[in-house]
Formats: structure tokens, sequence, C-alpha cells
């Protein structure tokens, strides 16, 4: 009996069939296409219509002395550039942008965990966000020109006055004890606090315009020594408290983050040691500016512990008409401050003008 075995197709003739059954899945498969449709061409020409592209970082050697940070070679905006540019580069890298966003974060953080409940809180809120919103817009906007560098820097020193009061006047009603507020110092703190506030402004604008070029040292002095009086009256209530109630626990954090903050505002460390390595992050003023937000952040809540421990004898203390004559220096702080900025960016113009006959101002 003849036995057939089973002839193995040649390898070839499989390859074929394997490979016409994939072309075969291949065709009835449909076709996807990754190129981007119209819609999204005319939403990208669209935005690099009305985004233009930054220019890069320049060194300080590129920009006027004005603009230039001590021990932070690069990292710069060029100056001249339009608004619409200095705000775009609120996304861009560069050594102000963490100054930039460390104030604007906490000026919304601020803003939306108000409590309406107390007028004098509202208006400690309103003095922080204030002075948080000045500072953002100043270190973003100040690559425009000269005269919006002075312009912005004026405006900056007035929020530092008005959180000054704001301060002041948040911590003398919740934060201080009745032997406190009935002492010498207690009657007259928000007289003189909002007298030091005022000065500590204009004392900030003068230096700013007439001693930033030729005397730094001179101008350093004449912002941090004022501020730093300011500040001594401003948080003398809660070192009466701290020394009489060691209960109240939550008032130190603030007081160290605020000590901090101060020091780095006064120190150019550590770029005076590593000059070039913290251009970008890490600098002496961004220190500053992230140990400041969280001071008024820790701050706020530490005001409104307060509020609740005195929200029950603060009418009784104080009187209403009392309080009513806090909130309303208030609004005199602010004109009185508001006055003073204008003033100085009216006297900024003008020399400046009158500097090489032509305003450098780009539109």
């Amino acid at each position: 009996m003849t036995t057939y075995s089973p002839v193995k197709p040649p390898v070839c003739l499989l390859f074929l069939c394997v490979c016409s059954k994939e072309l075969w899945i291949v065709s009835i498969m449909p076709r996807v296409s990754f190129a981007p449709p119209s819609l999204c061409l005319a939403f990208l020409s669209l935005l690099n219509h009305y985004l233009p592209s930054l220019p890069p970082t320049v060194r300080d050697i590129d920009v006027p002395s004005l603009h230039r940070q001590q021990f932070i070679p690069s990292g710069y905006r060029p100056v001249g550039l339009s608004w619409r540019c200095c705000v775009l580069s609120l996304f861009q890298i560069h050594n102000e942008t963490l100054n930039v966003w460390s104030h604007l974060l906490a000026a919304v953080c601020l803003g939306i965990s108000v409590d309406f409940s107390s007028l004098p809180l509202v208006l400690y809120v309103f003095s922080a966000v204030t002075y948080l919103s000045c500072s953002a817009a100043a270190h973003l906007l100040q690559s425009h020109s000269e005269q919006a560098h002075y312009s912005l820097f004026f405006l900056n020193y007035m929020g530092v006055g008005i959180y000054q009061y704001g301060c002041a006047l948040a911590l003398c009603l919740y934060s201080s004890y009745a032997a406190w507020t009935q002492s010498m110092l207690g009657q007259i703190f928000l007289p003189a606090a909002a007298v030091l506030a005022w000065f500590s402004c204009a004392t900030c604008c003068f230096a700013k315009f007439y001693l930033c070029r030729l005397y730094p040292l001179h101008r350093q002095l004449f912002q941090v020594v004022p501020l730093a009086v300011t500040y001594l009256l401003v948080i003398s209530p809660v070192f009466h408290l701290i020394v009489l109630g060691p209960d109240q626990l939550h008032q130190p954090p603030y007081v160290v983050l605020f000590l901090l903050s101060a020091f780095f505002f006064s120190c150019p460390i550590p770029e005076y040691f590593f000059p070039g390595r913290y251009d970008i992050f890490g600098h002496s003023h961004q220190l500053f500016h992230i140990l400041l937000s969280f001071c008024m952040l820790t701050q706020q809540e530490a005001l409104f512990q307060d509020f609740l421990w005195q929200r029950q004898g603060l009418v009784r203390e104080f009187g209403e008409k009392h309080l009513l004559m806090a909130c309303v220096s208030f609004a005199c702080l602010l004109l009185c401050c508001m006055m003073t900025a204008l003033i100085m960016t009216i006297r900024a113009q003008a020399q400046l003008t009158k500097g090489d006959g032509t305003l450098r101002y780009i539109k």
C-alpha cells in the first residue's frame, strides 16, 4: 500500500499568504491622518499674530544700570519691551519670574480667603493684596522703559505703606491685651503707625529716584531703616502678647518668617558668594519674596484666630466710634501714599524729559 506524506508548502508561499492577509487587514482599516485640522491651524496662526515671540534674556551689560541687580549677571529682559511683551514675560523664565509669581499667587490666596465678618480684617486683606499686586506688577512690567520702572516701583512703595498700616490696624484691634491698649504706646500707636507708614513710602520713593544710581548703599539705608523702625512699632502688640500670653502660640511663626525675609532683603546672599549661580532661581530677592508671601498667609490665619478670641469684647473695649475712626484713618493714609507716589512719578517724568529732551517711553 502506497502512503503519501503531506507536502509542505514552500516557505516563500507561506510568507506570501501571511503578507497578503496583513495587507488585506490594513486595507480594510480606516485611514488615520495626523495632520492638524484647518481649525487648529487657524487658531495657531491667530496665536502667533497676537502673541509675539519674546526676545531672549540678556546679560547685565546689555541693560541700563537702573535695571540691574547686584551680583546677578544674567537673566535680564531687554529694556524697551512693549506692554504686551512685558505681560507675556509672565510665562518666560528670567530673573524676575519667581518674584512675580510668588507675590501673585499669595495675593490670590489672600483674596479668596478673606473673611467679611470684620471690617479691620477686610482692610488688612485689602492692604496685603494691594501690596502684593503692586509688587508683582512692578517686577513684571518694569522692563517697559525707565519711566515705567520708576512709576511702577513708586506704586510698589505705596503698597508697602498701605500694608504696614493695615497690619498695624489689625494687630492693634485683635492681637493686643487691654493693658497694652491703655498704655502710652497703645494710645499713640495708630497715629504713629500711620505717620511712619507714610514716611516709609516717602523715603523709599525718594531713595529710589535720587540715590539709586550714585549711592546704592545710601539708598538701601534710606529704605531699610524706616521700614525697620515702622515694623518694630507695628509688631509691638505681638511682642507684648507673646510675653504675657505664651498660650497664643500662633503668633511667633509669621514673626520668624518676616525676620528671615528682612534678612534676605538686606543681604545679597547667596549670590554674593556665588555670582551667576542663582541668577534665575534662588537669589536673595526671590527668597525675600517667597518668605514674605508665607509670612502674610500665616499672619492672616493668626489674625483670624485673634479675631475669634477678641470678638466678644472688641466693641465693648474700643467702642464703635473708635473702631470707625480707626477704619477712616486707613482711607486717609491710602490717599496720602497715593499722592506721594503720584508726585514722585510726575517729578521723575519731568526729570527724565529734561535729561535728554525726549521721554524714554515705549507705547
